[in-house]
């Protein structure tokens, strides 16, 4: 990364690299998630030429009350003129939200997860041809006494490069129902506890301004007072 690049950065630095080790079932279905969205997304380091990059999540999802699982649609594009080359998608789980499976992708190990996240998941998209994308079906769990955040960053195969990264951005809701069956929440808003006294969402974690996130000693860089959004270098030598 050049050093015009990382002077117009703000935000401090942490890195952490993961490795994939095992495949999770995947049991919950979709609700209709009305349309996706791109909301909470930036385009991060340079795709190659004729690739453009992009993530969707529902608009809309919906939590089992008694159980407190949901499931969620994570969807890849590339609206671009030629194929992505090869390329992964992470699934990342923050406070209230965990990812518990990812159809066809394989668990981060709890030790390399990213600074403030509770789980995440690996999927090896392989080349993704232009015009084309790839959906996959998220199971997860949302404690409703938290704020939940999701976050999918778009990255070369050997996670040397962000094309893409949507959050972490939150699903909430700002009228709770705990004597309902389900609770519906909206993408991008931020969630107002059930919990009795819940004026203010609990702060769990450290460092939710710095949430790294990578392979191969690749870092990602939180900045920006609107949202959370991360960049990546190049990794460590040596690695």
């Amino acid at each position: 990364m050049s050093s015009r690049r990382m002077a117009a950065i703000t935000g401090s630095l942490l890195t952490a690299s993961f490795s994939a080790v095992m495949i999770l079932p995947f049991t919950a279905a979709a609700d209709d998630q009305g349309p996706g969205s791109s909301k909470g997304g930036k385009a991060v380091d340079e795709a190659p030429a004729g690739v453009k990059l992009s993530t969707l999540l529902p608009a809309k999802i919906s939590v089992d009350n008694s159980s407190q699982k949901t499931a969620i649609t994570a969807t890849v594009k590339n609206d671009g003129s030629k194929d992505s080359g090869d390329i992964r998608l992470l699934v990342v789980g923050f406070d209230g939200l965990r990812v518990t499976g990812v159809q066809g992708c394989d668990a981060i190990a709890k030790k390399d997860l990213p600074e403030g996240s509770n789980s995440g998941f690996s999927c090896p998209v392989g080349k993704l041809a232009a015009g084309s994308s790839k959906s996959y079906a998220v199971d997860a769990t949302y404690d409703l006494g938290k704020a939940g955040k999701i976050c999918l960053p778009v990255q070369s195969a050997d996670g040397k490069k962000t094309f893409w990264q949507q959050g972490p951005v939150p699903f909430g809701t700002t009228n709770p129902s705990p004597n309902a069956p389900a609770t519906p929440l909206l993408l991008g808003t931020d969630n107002k506890p059930v919990a009795p006294g819940g004026d203010q969402l609990p702060k769990t974690g450290v460092g939710h301004d710095v949430l790294p996130l990578g392979a191969a000693g690749a870092a990602l860089i939180a900045a920006g007072a609107a949202g959370l959004w991360w960049s990546q270098r190049q990794s460590r030598p040596g690695r």
